[in-house]
């Protein structure tokens, strides 16, 4: 009795809310699909009032009321004209669709057979109740979700009705799953559900606004996977069945292995990289007008910049921001050689990627900036493209497993490029790969532009902090140079060891000079000596230099001793100090130095080579000869610095070739006297 009244009860509220929409025509859902469920609705209450819920005729009507729900829900999505992905949508409801309807063939097969139906196929039938009951709760939640935030409101009493009414199936044929019997208590709770979700519908239809929907491409996926998950289920549940009918006492042990092992496939074959590449690319290209998710793909790319700088260097974060956009395992920055026009690309840091040992000529940095273009490879290596683009690259890009270069220019300036390698599944790039990888080189263009720019205002306040602390050096080195030449006048008047008194005075003399050199350099009120380039014996200043060092390193010194270069003494044995003493300390406690000399295209050459740690082509491009840059954790980085603005000023440069683990080799390239010239 309690059945029948329930469910009697919410059959005449289900028909009166259906005949109320009849005459009503304004109302913001869909009018014949919400009208044609509302109708099924109630024929099923009424079979069940009339007709024992063992048999399969309510089971037919409930499968009848489910597809008029999912009818009424997938029209009420595809309202929206605005959401592309309709094809995707009609995937999803399909899929659902397909369990209702096996769920009333099985309903049909009980009617026809008379109620005897093998306990496998009863199973089976209660399975696929559940798993219908789910998805439809499911696609409920997309309803909601995919409506735009100030509708949602109005539709949140018909997404609880129908989330009752799907969730009262489940929690029945839950139970009677495990109670292999179906229970009256709950059959009467779910018509009294029913009696409560026909008001809270009228109250809802009643409603006006905006139910425009917008789809979520991520609910979509989520969908997505969850009728794969539940497709795959219903196919172990009929496989496994199906083992139970052929394979007699050992049952129980087939079935076991069979899920097991097409378990530990399907996961092994989901864990591939290239499997899940090729489904992402098959499902964005099938199923959605656009191929990114522009909105995800932006989070993730400004989430990836915006990294604390202790996670890695920018320009290795530029790289990979990139290069997640198109799944990209790899990718390379490339960066100006020089700050002038003319200049190539260098290598700069990697992301994944083994470092080259070429760099990219200045035809390509000219081509970025003239043309701007984003450089598909593949074409260039089949010679469809034009013959400036195809003399530009170089030939270890086209050797090598590049896909595409992504010019990063930022007001008129070329700050550098990426080179992106192939992804898991090739393909040739579209609209849509050009038209994004342009947006984000230009985004990731700024960045380096600011970094640099603000490289440079910290490296001229370190400049001014360090002439600020200086001033007071200075101070203390005048009273020092003061008392020293005081010292020295008085030695000459009072010195009573005419030995002692020569030695001394010289030694202050020389102590004073110096003094006043360093002031003459430090202080902005004193002009520091004008350099005094003469021919100079390279090979004695090698052994004075040497012979400082050789109490704590070996140090080897050889070349032509006749050798001379033009330059200042004092400056030269300054230049040499400052790379003997980094060679050192980059070296062993046993691995000796070298020093030597040689003749290099009409000039003097010192070099300066040692067997340690070595550099990495990134520091010696941007950071080996700027100020306050330096590898060592205690260094200052001035020596490599000052070496290299001595030896300029004295008309001669430094060069310097590194590999790291192999050691460095510095060497100093200084003019030959003209007279020797002339005589060569």
């Amino acid at each position: 009795m309690p059945i029948l009244l329930s469910h009697a009860l919410a059959a005449l509220l289900f028909t009166g809310v259906a005949l109320s929409r009849l005459h009503e025509r304004a109302t913001g859902l869909p009018r014949v699909t919400f009208i044609a469920a509302l109708l099924a609705t109630a024929l099923w209450a009424l079979s069940i009032a009339g007709i024992d819920q063992s048999d399969g005729i309510p089971r037919v009507a409930e499968s009848l009321r489910n597809l008029a729900w999912l009818g009424f829900m997938y029209a009420l999505v595809r309202r929206d004209p605005r959401t592309p992905e309709h094809r995707a949508v009609a995937i999803l409801y399909g899929i659902v669709a397909l369990l209702v309807l096996v769920n009333a063939g099985l309903a049909m097969v009980w009617i026809g057979s008379g109620g005897a139906m093998l306990p496998e196929i009863a199973t089976l039938r209660l399975v696929l109740h559940m798993m219908a009951a789910i998805s439809a709760i499911v696609l409920v939640h997309h309803l909601y979700t995919a409506a735009a935030p100030g509708t949602r409101g109005g539709i949140r009493l018909v997404v609880l009705a129908l989330a009752a009414m799907w969730g009262s199936d489940l929690l029945l044929y839950g139970a009677a799953w495990l109670e292999a019997d179906i229970p009256g208590q709950i059959v009467v709770a779910r018509g009294i559900v029913m009696v409560v979700a026909a008001p809270a519908l009228l109250i809802a239809v009643t409603r006006n606004g905006d139910w425009t929907l917008h789809l979520s491409r991520t609910v979509a996926w989520q969908t997505l996977s969850f009728a794969a998950v539940v497709l795959y289920a219903a196919a172990m549940v009929a496989a496994t069945s199906i083992i139970a009918l052929v394979s007699g006492h050992d049952a129980r042990l087939w079935q076991t292995a069979f899920v097991v092992g097409s378990t530990a496939t399907g996961l092994a074959f989901l864990a591939s990289p290239r499997v899940r590449a090729w489904t992402k690319v098959k499902v964005a290209k099938h199923l959605f007008r656009h191929r990114y998710d522009y909105r995800s793909e932006w989070i993730r790319f400004t989430d990836t910049l915006g990294k604390p700088d202790d996670a890695a260097p920018l320009d290795q974060r530029i790289v990979k921001a990139v290069a997640d956009l198109t799944d990209s395992p790899a990718g390379l920055l490339l960066v100006p050689e020089s700050t002038g026009p003319g200049g190539g690309l260098g290598v700069g840091l990697d992301w994944n990627w083994d470092l080259p040992s070429g760099s990219a000529p200045a035809a390509l940095a000219q081509y970025l900036v003239d043309t701007g273009r984003i450089v598909e490879l593949d074409t260039v290596r089949s010679g469809a493209t034009d013959a400036v683009e195809a003399v530009a690259i170089p030939r270890w890009m086209l050797e090598g497993d590049g896909w595409a270069i992504v010019p990063l220019a930022h007001l008129g300036r070329l700050q550098g490029a990426i080179l992106l390698a192939r992804p898991p599944i090739d393909r040739a790039l579209d609209w849509e790969d050009f038209d994004l990888l342009r947006i984000a080189g230009r985004h990731v263009a700024s960045y380096l532009a600011e970094a640099r720019a603000q490289e440079a205002l910290a490296e001229a306040q370190r400049f001014d902090e360090f002439n600020r602390r200086f001033a007071f050096i200075l101070h203390d080195v005048k009273n020092l140079v003061s008392q020293l030449t005081l010292v020295a006048r008085n030695a000459e008047r009072h010195a009573d060891n005419p030995d002692f008194r020569v030695d001394m005075v010289a030694t202050l003399k020389d102590s004073a000079g110096r003094m006043n050199d360093l002031l003459a350099r430090l202080s902005q009120h004193h002009r520091a000596r004008a350099d005094t380039l003469q021919p100079v014996a390279l090979r004695d200043v090698l052994e004075r230099v040497a012979r400082t060092r050789r109490a704590y390193h070996p140090v080897t010194v050889s070349g032509d001793p006749a050798l001379l270069a033009q330059a200042d003494p004092a400056r030269l044995e300054q230049v040499l100090a400052h790379l003997l003493q980094n060679a050192i300390e980059a070296s062993l406690a046993d691995a000796p130095v070298a020093l030597s000399l040689t003749v290099d295209g009409g000039h003097a050459t010192v070099i300066v080579e040692d067997h340690g740690c070595g550099m990495t082509p990134a520091f010696l491009r941007d950071q080996l000869f700027k100020p306050f840059a330096s590898s060592k954790p205690a260094g200052f980085g001035i020596g490599a610095f000052e070496a290299k603005q001595l030896a300029e000023a004295m008309g001669g440069h430094v060069t310097v070739a590194s590999q790291p683990g192999h050691g460095t080799r510095f060497c100093v390239h200084l003019p030959q006297p003209r007279s020797l010239d002339a005589a060569a």
